[in-house]
């Protein structure tokens, strides 16, 4: 009985499915998603209906990303608004183009269900983005951060290694779990590819909307797993901006 994290998907819906062939879950596995599952390449719709399709086999905890709000309020309230268009928003709003009713309430319960963070029994955090509340997730006033932070991983990128949990610097924020796993801010951007670590901190956004790979960690072992680079599979399309 493994727990799978994978990060930052963003319809690269072909990836996800190598990535899936790679690992060979079992059905007693526990799979959690990081969130940001569309917004990117060209196969939104395909890649929630096959997430849908997957938690009736395997346990699935799905996490509430930035991108998947912004598509949820397109969906219902029409929302397009013209950042979210340049950020991968545009390939959703076509892949959604003409889809029928029933496919879309499907999705619309996919979006309304997602959870913004997940706790598990070893004090485990799984959140897409972060939280700012130094006592944790539980006390945050602001619950939009769940998806839009970006300071938890800034703290995390800063402390010197020097510091450990037991040194009376080591910040609040990250005592409050054992470990915490992120994704929301691509790795790419400190010239990285595969998972990374800082502080307590993982981050699974190995850059699948960009240039990178999708992918997907054991939270015990630490093994690792990666589709080819993503954009290999849509070589017709740009991915995000």
């Amino acid at each position: 009985m493994k727990t799978l994290v994978i990060g930052d998907i963003h319809s690269g819906f072909l990836a996800l499915k190598q990535l899936l062939l790679r690992i060979e879950p079992q059905e007693d596995d526990t799979i959690i998603f990081l969130g940001d599952y569309v917004d990117g390449w060209s196969d939104a719709v395909e890649t929630v209906s096959f997430l849908i399709d997957l938690s009736k086999v395997y346990n699935c905890i799905f996490l509430r990303g930035n991108h998947d709000e912004l598509v949820y309020n397109w969906l219902l309230k029409g929302e397009d608004k013209p950042m979210w268009l340049a950020h991968g928003g545009e390939a959703s709003k076509s892949s959604y183009q003409g889809r029928n009713k029933e496919l879309l309430e499907e999705h619309m319960n996919f979006y309304e269900n997602l959870q913004n963070y997940y706790l598990d029994k070893k004090n485990r955090l799984f959140v897409h983005a972060g939280f700012t509340n130094l006592k944790g997730v539980h006390y945050e006033y602001f619950p939009k951060m769940f998806y839009w932070d970006r300071t938890l991983w800034e703290l995390a990128l800063a402390l010197d290694s020097s510091i450990g949990p037991g040194h009376h610097s080591y910040p609040e924020r990250l005592k409050n779990y054992s470990e915490i796993y992120i994704g929301h801010t691509p790795l790419t951007r400190i010239n990285k590819i595969e998972p990374y670590c800082a502080a307590n901190v993982w981050n699974l956004d190995t850059g699948a909307a960009f240039k990178g790979p999708l992918s997907a960690m054991d939270v015990e072992t630490k093994e690792t797993w990666q589709s080819d680079p993503v954009h290999l599979f849509y070589p017709a399309e740009k991915g995000r901006n």
